[in-house]
């Protein structure tokens, strides 16, 4: 039986302090792995050892499977968990992990060689009987028989990325019109993200639910089945929301659908944890989509509603253990549901956000999985997901409505997150009936609020400038406060969030409220108490507290809906708008220049293609916002860029 005692957890972020967690409380040391981007970071802090393994970027750090093996030749480690991303589906690291000596935390090279390609997993998974989705999955890649092919199975169709997986080289295709250009743009990010661009073509299902099931193996021929995960709440299909068990499962559709991931487990002799992931029709049919060879982003959902620790589980089969139960055993208690906080600007596009975190604060009640402390700075060279929180009730709705209350009390300053879009998603009531498919975000949600950017009210325009008069009050004596004491004396605020901004007049009264006048409105509040962190408000007679951060002239705003980024321009001169024709093109955030399409003196169109930047494991093009002529070209391919940078300028 294979013996471990320390383990190099070959990641980083929250799934890294997740292992560590576990990994400690069952008595082994950890190591952690760090790039230089992730010195400080949560996950190094909390291990017993660390190892530098290399530069920010993927392929010098966290990609390097030679620098992961040296860091666990240097500390004694004899066994290495990769989590998920980076290195744990990779055939060619498990392998090299075996050949070291060390035990690699996850199932053979062989399953994960041959799981890793959706073309040739997809054959494997035809002749083990499992039910499959029409396609093609051949070896011949060229433009003449994709197209051939893509006329034989219809539209629209899907392209996928064989190598990979979370919406990277996947594209929707509605007619022949669009096919080279998606087959382009898939094989090029599908090259940069996984190293490969071999693609497989799949009919299209309209609308099914995505559907997954979570197995788990041991070396002693034991295989089975912990119930299943609705995936469905999507994004350019990568999972939003994530819940345990499927809303609409009946026990024989349960028992049909696991014996088929049973099928495809025992077709690559499964051992360990892994998930294969189906589309549910609405008739009831199942199609095998791919299959995850390691811990899923989702396993807290199983955890809760199974009781079983799943990273314990996977250190007991590596270390050679039968599993403690059997397929009998399994039981399902409640309902769990899980959201993905990720660092981005639904009203932007879903722009990735780079940038320090100011104030950090989980929500009381549920659980929330992260790497993430105050002070911390996002990197563009990361996947933009922060977290996960995570909260269990006996119904579905009792989850619901713990993991609303959850995401409106999280407390994130310093950049902007999806945290608006997921509270209105748990609220919206499509989602709370529990009958939706992966078209919910397109058909219900295509018009939120939460995709647009958020206008504050008059009471949030009246609280900002309450804490400011308050800490400038605060840091100027009672000199101020006698002054702005004069009820006959306002004071006059020009408060802005990003390109706009508003008037107000703040008068304080002698009792140490203040009245704040905007437009139309007035309103009353007084600061009861404010330390930089948290503010205690009366706001017509009732009390609420405030989370806020408040520095110089820059005040993040705490609320229900997310957060707020206001700033004081009382004192500012007046400053043109910046407006969406600019000919000035510059860098939405930081990242990577990965394609240039013009140069100087070509003419180009608005709207017409002009760079590609690659940030946060994803590509963004970034084109002309008005008709000209490219004066100046201010980068070169592979530079890497900073946020607001000037790229490109047409005249």
């Amino acid at each position: 039986m294979p013996n471990f005692n320390k383990i190099l957890i070959a990641n980083r972020g929250e799934i890294a302090c997740r292992i560590q967690r576990t990994a400690q409380a069952l008595g082994y040391r950890t190591v952690a792995v760090f790039s230089d981007a992730d010195a400080e970071a949560l996950h190094v802090q909390l291990a017993d050892e660390a190892v530098h393994i290399g530069p920010s970027a993927v392929q010098q750090s966290y990609l390097d499977g030679a620098a992961l093996l040296e860091a666990a030749r240097r500390t004694g480690a004899d066994a290495i968990h990769p989590g998920y991303g980076f290195l744990s589906e990779n055939a060619e690291f498990a392998a090299a992990c075996e050949s070291a000596g060390l035990v690699f935390i996850g199932p053979s090279a062989a399953a994960i060689e041959l799981m890793g390609s959706k073309r040739r997993s997809k054959i494997a998974m035809l002749e083990a009987g499992v039910p499959c989705i029409q396609g093609y999955q051949g070896a011949e890649q060229d433009d003449a028989t994709l197209q051939r092919e893509a006329q034989r199975i219809g539209y629209p169709l899907m392209i996928k990325a064989s190598a990979g997986g979370g919406g990277r080289g996947m594209r929707l295709v509605h007619q022949a019109g669009q096919l080279l250009e998606q087959i382009r743009t898939a094989r090029s990010e599908a090259l940069h993200a996984f190293g490969s661009d071999e693609l497989i073509l799949e009919q299209a299902l309209i609308e099914p639910r995505h559907v997954e099931v979570q197995l788990f193996g041991d070396q002693h021929g034991q295989l089975i089945y912990l119930g299943e995960r609705d995936c469905s709440i999507q994004r350019r299909h990568q999972k939003v929301i994530e819940e345990a068990p499927c809303p609409v499962m009946t026990p024989e559709l349960r028992q049909a659908m696991g014996e088929a991931a049973l099928k495809a487990g025992r077709a690559v002799n499964y051992v360990g944890a892994g998930t294969v992931e189906f589309l549910l029709d609405a008739s009831g049919q199942f199609y095998f989509l791919e299959m995850n060879t390691r811990l899923q982003v989702e396993h807290p959902v199983t955890e809760l509603v199974t009781g079983l620790d799943l990273v314990a589980l996977q250190l007991q089969v590596a270390a050679g253990e039968p599993l403690p139960l059997g397929q009998e055993q399994v039981r399902l208690d409640g309902h769990a549901i899980e959201v993905r906080l990720y660092a981005e600007d639904p009203a932007q596009n879903f722009l990735p956000q780079t940038g320090q975190i100011l104030r950090w604060e989980p929500a009381p009640g549920i659980r929330t999985d992260h790497g993430l402390q105050e002070g911390q700075w996002i990197s563009p060279f990361y996947d933009p997901m922060l977290g996960k929180l995570i909260a269990h009730g006996a119904t579905r709705e009792e989850a619901r409505r713990k993991l609303l209350r959850g995401v409106e009390d999280c407390v994130l300053l310093g950049l902007e997150s999806n945290r608006r879009l997921l509270a209105n998603l748990l609220r919206h009531p499509v989602f709370a009936s529990g009958h939706f498919s992966t078209a919910f975000i397109a058909e219900h949600f295509a018009q939120d609020p939460s995709l647009q950017p958020q206008e504050p009210t008059t009471e949030e325009l009246a609280i900002a400038a309450a804490l400011f008069h308050h800490h400038s009050a605060s840091a100027h004596g009672p000199a101020l406060n006698a002054w702005s004491n004069n009820a006959g004396v306002p004071l006059d605020y020009r408060l802005g969030v990003q390109d706009r901004q508003w008037s107000l007049h703040l008068n304080a009264l002698p009792s140490g409220a203040v009245q704040v006048r905007q437009g139309d409105g007035l309103l009353e509040l007084k600061v009861r108490s404010a330390d930089g962190r948290r503010a205690s408000l009366e706001i017509n007679g009732i009390r609420r507290p405030c989370a806020y951060r408040l520095e110089g002239g820059e005040l993040w705003l705490s609320n229900a809906k997310g957060s707020l980024h206001l700033v004081d321009r009382t004192h500012a001169p007046a400053q043109g708008q910046n407006t969406a024709s600019s000919g000035t093109l510059k860098a939405p955030m930081d990242g990577a220049i990965v394609d240039v399409l013009v140069s100087e003196g070509m003419h180009v169109s608005k709207g017409q293609l002009l760079l590609v930047l690659e940030a946060m494991k994803m590509e963004h093009p970034l084109k002309a916002g008005i008709d000209g002529v490219i004066t100046r070209v201010q980068v070169n391919l592979g530079d890497q860029v900073k946020n607001r940078q000037v790229l490109v300028e047409v005249e």
